[in-house]
């Protein structure tokens, strides 16, 4: 059996006082997890199902957004609660994603994935069956939070049941489902909302996850090995607590200020951010130095890899999340496009990212990490020519003008995403899986979120005195900054790509 040793050195005291004697150790591929009974290695069709349970959530992230002057309509929601709506579920999911993951680590991963697919089907069927807003706004939050049990779940699996070869692979393919899943929610959206299935309207987009929670738990108590880790920590209740407050004090505001009228608590709860965020620091910085095991280690920044890739997912899901909101509604009320037309219009964004995502792992094996490079340049370029496209034929932009540029963006989001997540996760220990994972998908999850919070009150901000085609340009020129910033980060990446 061949093990690969990570050094004990590239981690802070905390990490290195609970491996003193003995060198934390990744089991091979097809090496059963020690200390889980029902650990192994990961099978195909177990990959398909943690696959399935990853892109639930993210659908269901983005698959309202073409569905929102629908839900207007029937429900007398207002653009508030509208918004509360899809920052509801953010938030929530946002905030419980690196407790989902310690709680996988303790209690057993498979375990949790059960308990959050299960969790999800009964969520998104409260949200169908809603009677009114403010109830969907509850289940809203209520489905965030089983998104949080789940999805960590995911990653940490991967993690945890495969090395080498095949976890690249596989982590690939969950990238490439994490890009595609964003794309094709409001694809989703738009057919369903469009097909009204027996009277349902807006109600499908949240029925359809029902049967498919059901086949994913029936697949998962199949397929899905059971991985837990060796030496599980109690959960950091003070930690859970600060991150709760940090990230609520600065996404409620962001999200909630501009339909409110930025009135005073937006304004308070904002100051309040940089206090909370700081004290979160300093109790897992103090935490993790005195050898416990705090919500989000700081000594994993010790990893190169995870310390120089996270700062990238930050930009890269701001302008990912923000131009999906944005374009939703531009094209629906600035170009009064239906919502399966709405839907189709990043068709070929999505065709473009499988493409591009196919293609990463035999690139990056001779190329490396610039390959994230040249995929911040594509998405530029595409953004380059989607703004000129915008300029120059809006209000009549169709959709062979906006082709060009939605695919070069999605061409190259899908040479960016994968790669990014294998090089967060390469050198994360097997016994910190779900930590790992957990702190991936919490930056993912609140700068997708914080997207569409800066992003999204910019261009409606803008829409009522510049109009909506100057507005979307304005959006396209800020999201434009941020791949610039992916771009340079990029070249810090370690050149070779575990």
């Amino acid at each position: 059996m061949t093990e690969t040793e990570i050094p004990t050195r590239t981690l802070a005291p905390a990490a290195r006082g609970a491996a003193a004697t003995t060198p934390v150790r990744t089991p091979a591929a097809g090496t059963p997890t020690a200390g889980t009974p029902a650990g192994g290695a990961l099978s195909g069709p177990g990959l398909f199902t943690l696959l399935l349970g990853a892109a639930l959530p993210l659908i269901d992230f983005f698959i309202v957004n073409v569905a929102l002057p629908t839900m207007d309509r029937d429900l007398n929601a207002g653009p508030a609660i509208l918004e509360l709506i899809v920052a509801g579920y953010g938030v929530a999911y946002a905030v419980l994603l690196v407790l989902g993951g310690r709680l996988g680590d303790s209690f057993g991963r498979r375990r949790l994935f059960l308990a959050g697919m299960a969790a999800f089907g009964l969520t998104s069927l409260a949200c169908g069956l809603a009677p009114d807003a403010w109830s969907l706004v509850v289940a809203r939050v209520a489905q965030g939070a089983a998104a949080a049990l789940m999805l960590p779940q995911v990653l940490a699996t991967i993690h945890a049941s495969t090395s080498g070869p095949r976890r690249a692979r596989a982590l690939s393919m969950y990238g490439a489902t994490a890009g595609l899943s964003m794309v094709a929610g409001q694809i989703l959206g738009g057919v369903l909302v469009a097909a009204d299935i027996a009277g349902t309207g807006w109600r499908a987009v949240f029925l359809v996850n029902v049967p498919v929670a059901l086949i994913g738990l029936a697949l998962a108590l199949r397929t899905v090995p059971e991985t837990r880790s060796n030496r599980p920590s109690p959960v950091d209740v003070p930690g859970t607590v600060l991150l709760a407050v940090s990230l609520i004090t600065l996404m409620v505001p962001l999200t909630e200020g501009r339909a409110a009228g930025w009135p005073l608590w937006t304004w308070l709860l904002l100051g309040a951010f940089p206090f909370a965020a700081t004290a979160f620091y300093v109790i897992e910085r103090r935490a993790d130095r005195a050898g416990l095991v705090p919500l989000l280690p700081p000594s994993l920044f010790a990893l190169r890899g995870l310390r120089r890739g996270l700062p990238m997912v930050v930009p890269f899901s701001i302008g990912f999340g923000g131009f999906m909101f944005v374009i939703a509604v531009a094209l629906q009320q600035g170009l009064r496009y239906g919502p399966v037309a709405a839907g189709l219009a990043l068709a070929p964004m999505a065709a473009a990212f499988f493409v591009a995502s196919l293609m990463g792992p035999r690139l990056v094996g001779r190329y490396g990490s610039r390959v994230v490079t040249a995929g911040g340049l594509f998405q530029a370029v595409g953004l380059g020519l989607l703004m000129l496209a915008v300029a120059r034929d809006w209000p009549d932009l169709s959709l062979a003008g906006l082709l060009p540029g939605v695919a070069l963006a999605g061409f190259g989001q899908g040479l960016q995403l994968p790669v990014l997540i294998r090089i967060v996760l390469a050198e994360v220990p097997s016994e910190r899986a779900g930590v790992g994972s957990g702190v991936m998908v919490t930056t993912q999850q609140s700068s997708l979120a914080l997207g569409v919070a800066t992003l999204g009150t910019l261009f409606l901000a803008l829409a009522p005195s510049t109009g909506m085609g100057d507005a979307l340009v304005i959006t396209l020129v800020a999201q434009l900054a941020a791949v610039a910033l992916t771009v340079l980060l990029s070249l810090r990446l370690p050149r070779v790509v575990a």
